[in-house]
């Protein structure tokens, strides 16, 4: 049996962004991630389809799954032989009892390595507009838990925090910020210190919520803050309204659901997020080669009869390179053939095998893309590969023109089935669905069920 290992991976605040890029290659290594709720969906969306998930998410007072049986869990799995991925919010030495879940591993001879994430400490007041250091201001930095033991009094030396003169932050401290404020009063800090309460930090549903030291506690109970959030206490809070880049983003808040398929939503969904938006991703089409396709196969027997190559889609650029494998060729046994894909996205899975596209039209439409190709006056055949529910806009603008081609469906578009219920939660008010095609759509009807109201649903 092969040795296992555990990788602890710090996933950093919540925005995928700032995941790190030995993290990601790691989670998509892993044979089992067991992962923790402050984990961004989109993360998780990058856990192979394959790999094992477990779900031990904890959260304040309430533990899913015990630390110790967390312990016992990651050492099991690395016995089976298994590359365990320890998936956590923030970074796993900073809070995050990454230190005690290796010591059982150290015992018994495991190998593991831990890969550091992006703390909140550092990462949620940038994105408030908040530099935790300054040097008008401080030139010390102090992270303090805020964690406080059921029925025990926090252990904080306050007089030494307020003697440093340098910013504090306080992580997982919502459910004592009382205390900690009180705390800082009574040992000298001044009561209308700049202050500042982030919740959900890095996340489209970042809230900032500033005050005088003495203030905060009452101000976060009007505000309803809850957990993740973080405190912060010092002169560089009064940068948060000059600063605060992040709530300026024009997306900022809103949540788009992208429902294109997922090896092709994370050019879309980085675009979003970069706006502010959050990102839902809800792929509602797959699409699946047919195999065996007896067309296809005699169409590139026969690819020196034809003038153009046309493709709708990068999917049917995929099946093609797929086939051309499967008989151990490659793109030459395309020759001189001429190459016109729908978009620059089939344009992009193209050059991904060292082709270039002659045509891509201005509108990115099978009607549009036929008036193109009839406007090259294609004097020999095309050939069209494209999926089994294609349009007939495309061939509708060739019949026109009297062009003579082949229409070969090489592929499948398949809707994935969900939960209605689950996916009406993905619907917040204002919801954005970003639809890139009309199976799209269609797909993401089918999820959604028969008695939808799409009245509260903006179409993009």
């Amino acid at each position: 049996m092969k040795t296992g290992k555990v990788v602890l991976v710090g996933a950093g605040p919540g925005d995928p962004g700032l995941l790190t890029i030995k993290g990601q290659k790691a989670i998509q290594s892993a044979e089992t991630v067991v992962f923790d709720r402050l984990v961004s969906q989109a993360i998780l969306g990058m856990i192979p389809a394959d790999a094992e998930r477990i779900d031990v998410g904890k959260e304040a007072s309430h533990h899913k799954v015990p630390q110790e049986q967390i312990n016992r869990i990651l050492l099991q799995k690395a016995l089976e032989g298994k590359v365990v991925v320890r998936l956590k919010g923030g970074d796993p030495f900073m809070f995050g009892r990454g230190g005690e879940e290796l010591e059982l591993l150290a015992e018994h001879g495991v190998p593991f390595e831990e890969i550091p994430g992006i703390t909140s400490a550092i990462a949620v007041p940038a994105y408030a507009g908040i530099p935790v250091t300054h040097r008008d201001f401080t030139s010390s930095l102090h992270i303090i838990t805020g964690h406080q033991r059921a029925g025990k009094p926090l252990d904080i030396h306050f007089g030494a925090l307020v003697k440093t003169g340098g910013t504090l932050v306080f992580l997982m401290g919502v459910s004592a910020l009382s205390d900690i404020c009180r705390g800082l009063i009574e040992a000298g800090m001044d009561p209308d210190m700049p202050s500042a309460v982030i919740e959900k930090g890095t996340t489209s549903a970042q809230r900032t919520i500033t005050a005088p030291l003495s203030l905060l506690p009452q101000t976060a109970k009007e505000q309803m803050v809850k957990s993740p959030a973080i405190i912060i206490v010092g002169k560089v809070c009064t940068f948060a309204g000059q600063f605060n880049w992040f709530d300026r983003l024009p997306l900022k808040g809103r949540r788009v659901i992208v429902t294109r398929p997922k090896e092709r939503a994370g050019r879309l969904s980085d675009g979003l997020r970069a706006l502010g938006a959050d990102v839902a991703e809800l792929p509602c089409i797959e699409t699946k080669p047919i195999i065996p396709c007896p067309e296809m196969e005699q169409a590139v027997a026969e690819i020196a009869g034809y003038e153009w190559l046309v493709f709708t889609s990068p999917a049917g650029v995929k099946t093609l390179m797929g086939y051309l494998q499967s008989i151990g060729k490659d793109v030459r046994a395309l020759g001189q053939i001429r190459l016109a894909a729908i978009g620059t996205g089939t344009g992009r899975e193209l050059q991904n095998h060292g082709l270039r596209a002659d045509l891509i039209p201005e509108t990115y439409d099978g009607e549009h893309l036929g008036k193109a190709i009839c406007a090259q006056h294609p004097s020999g055949k095309v050939l069209i590969l494209r999926a089994k529910m294609g349009t007939p806009a495309l061939t509708e603008q060739l019949d026109k023109n009297g062009v003579e081609y082949n229409d070969v469906r090489c592929y499948d578009t398949e809707y994935i089935h969900y939960d209605p219920e689950q996916v009406k939660q993905l619907l917040t008010p204002g919801s954005v669905a970003a639809f890139t095609s009309a199976s799209t759509v269609k797909g993401f009807i089918a999820a959604m069920g028969t008695d939808t109201d799409y009245s509260g649903i903006t179409a993009a």
